[in-house]
């Protein structure tokens, strides 16, 4: 047998078909591996969750938040905050319920009455931020 028709026969003997590979099951990184990507991803998720809620909205979020409630909130509750169509926002007014109760009602409204939600626009940590700032007295905003 000529060494070229050699080398050809092994060369195909070698070569997987695609129907094999295709047939294959799959193979599983390291459990090692699989470990570590499972202990970053946790990881992230927790920093960045954490790190979001604690934090302060910075001056410009914290200006941007105030114009808000002053504009959007106000055109119910009053440019200043003292009651309209909606009920008064003042710390008097709110006084006894919890800062968490009106984080919830901020994010998701009051069912049975024409408060809308604020969630797609604001973040838990705006809402906190607002909800504080209502129970001790609204900055003026200008």
């Amino acid at each position: 047998m000529d060494p070229v028709d050699v080398r050809c026969a092994q060369r195909a003997r070698e070569r997987v078909s695609l129907h094999e590979v295709a047939w294959q099951p799959y193979r599983l990184p390291h459990p090692f591996v699989l470990l570590l990507l499972v202990i970053a991803m946790f990881g992230v998720t927790f920093a960045t969750s954490a790190g979001a809620a604690d934090a302060a909205p910075t001056a410009r979020r914290a200006a941007q938040l105030t114009y808000m409630v002053r504009q959007d909130c106000g055109s119910c509750h009053g440019m200043t905050l003292a009651g309209g169509l909606g009920p008064a926002l003042v710390p008097a007014a709110l006084k006894g319920k919890p800062a968490a109760y009106i984080k919830q009602v901020i994010l998701y409204g009051n069912k049975n009455t024409a408060m809308p939600g604020w969630s797609p626009l604001l973040s838990e940590a705006d809402a906190e931020w607002i909800a504080e700032r209502l129970l001790t007295g609204f900055p003026d905003g200008r």
